[in-house]
């Protein structure tokens, strides 16, 4: 195996506002936005989350103090930036008047109120903590290889395959949690989509002159495709890229 490597940086996602918590609930839990945001009302009205309904990515003081506390005591003083995460974001329309989607107290882990919530509200809440917390974690850093490995066919011929992804040096906020995709659009002009799949894709540690064993090959020819039709994630995406509308009304 001859490899080469660049090495990267991942930082986590900015904690949830609407439109993203909507995103989000779709491709992790399946749900659509009208239940997405009647199960946070329910969270809101009994006093687990902040209001539902804001654009705004900032998260109090309290609230990243208390984060960088509890991901001292889960994963190690390594896990903390030296600074609070702060997150700039623009959205048109945007009313910022509340702060991020966040638990009203961070130290109420999932586990700890679980007892107390319905399944649904038991699986959004976890979804709103983890995000609130991973946000304010290390960046992960990882290495973009690609790796070019010989192979000997059975006709005696020596060929060339080449895996390309990533491999994880320090898992960061990946430890607690990553974000959810979209079904990707195909790019237009002849392109396809694997060169995002490749960066996404996760290998183990390679080092040049490494003998590695061949458990399955595949060859794939690529076509460029027509887009997806939306699911209701990538159609709330587009829908506030484009300005349209408000996110708090797009379950109705």
């Amino acid at each position: 195996a001859q490899d080469q490597k660049k090495p990267t940086t991942r930082r986590p996602s900015p904690p949830f506002m609407t439109s993203t918590l909507q995103q989000e609930a779709s491709r992790k839990l399946g749900w659509g936005a009208q239940t997405t945001m009647r199960v946070a009302q329910s969270l809101y009205e009994n006093g687990f989350i902040t209001y539902m309904r804001t654009d705004s990515t900032t998260l109090s003081q309290t609230a990243l103090d208390a984060a960088r506390t509890q991901i001292a005591e889960l994963y190690g003083k390594d896990e903390v930036p030296a600074a609070p995460r702060q997150y700039n974001r623009s959205v048109k329309n945007a009313q910022e008047a509340h702060e991020a989607i966040r638990p009203t107290d961070v130290n109420r882990k999932p586990a700890d109120v679980a007892r107390y919530l319905a399944k649904d509200q038991a699986a959004l809440y976890e979804l709103i903590w983890k995000r609130a917390v991973a946000s304010q974690m290390a960046s992960a850093e990882l290495e973009q290889t690609t790796a070019d490995i010989e192979v000997k066919g059975r006709d005696g011929k020596t060929y060339t395959l080449r895996a390309t992804g990533s491999v994880l040096q320090f898992d960061g906020f990946l430890k607690l949690y990553e974000e959810g995709r979209d079904e990707r659009l195909h790019a237009a002009k002849g392109k396809d989509d694997t060169e995002d799949d490749e960066a996404s894709r996760r290998l183990p540690p390679l080092n040049e002159g490494d003998r590695v064993t061949d458990k399955s090959i595949e060859a794939e020819q690529h076509f460029t495709q027509p887009p997806p039709r939306y699911s209701e994630a990538s159609l709330v995406k587009k829908l506030e890229e484009l300005g349209i509308g408000r996110p708090s009304t797009y379950a109705s």
